[in-house]
């Protein structure tokens, strides 16, 4: 992870970026498989899109949420990842995302060890999370660092369940 910057995204040109990276990141959902496109239509359309992402400051605003912001040695921003209360002792992990040049450098573990860290400091005492079942990278990422599947931890219809894959870790 040489020359990778990991911080909090405060300004307005680094809530542009993870902006930008968010919907990168819904693209790549939207390409992945036809189930994982099928999906982010659903939850995410576009018009609903826009609207999360016009209030992530404040979906992920402090103190007891973050977002983070990883840029290269050039200032490119290259991946984020944030957490926000879903209840008082459980912090959720929200849109881990690194573009395809940044991908293999460790950049996402760093986003998420420090939104880790940062969830342990705010109090937490478990993260919680969710993947699509397709995106074997992330599983991986999610039990190296200690995270072990579990149920849904909200309410999902249930023709998803078996499309996606529900994490936990404790604090």
């Amino acid at each position: 992870m040489t020359g990778i910057r990991i911080q909090p995204a405060e300004d307005p040109a680094d809530i542009e970026a993870v902006r930008k990276l968010c919907w990168a990141y819904r693209d790549f959902l939207l390409g992945n498989s036809p189930r994982d496109r099928e999906i982010t239509e659903t939850f995410y359309p576009t018009e609903k899109y826009q609207a999360l992402m016009a209030d992530l400051p404040r979906l992920h605003a402090r103190p007891k949420g973050i977002i983070l912001l990883a840029r290269d040695a050039t200032g490119t921003a290259v991946g984020c990842g944030m957490t926000h209360a879903l209840a008082h002792e459980t912090a959720e992990i929200k849109r881990v995302f690194v573009t395809d040049a940044a991908r293999g450098k460790g950049i996402a573990a760093g986003i998420c060890e420090a939104l880790i860290a940062q969830a342990r400091t705010d109090g937490y005492s478990r993260i919680v999370l969710d993947t699509s079942k397709s995106l074997a990278a992330a599983q991986s990422l999610y039990s190296r660092l200690g995270f072990s599947l579990r149920g849904p931890y909200q309410p999902i219809p249930d023709d998803v369940l078996p499309d996606l894959l529900f994490f936990e870790l404790k604090l």
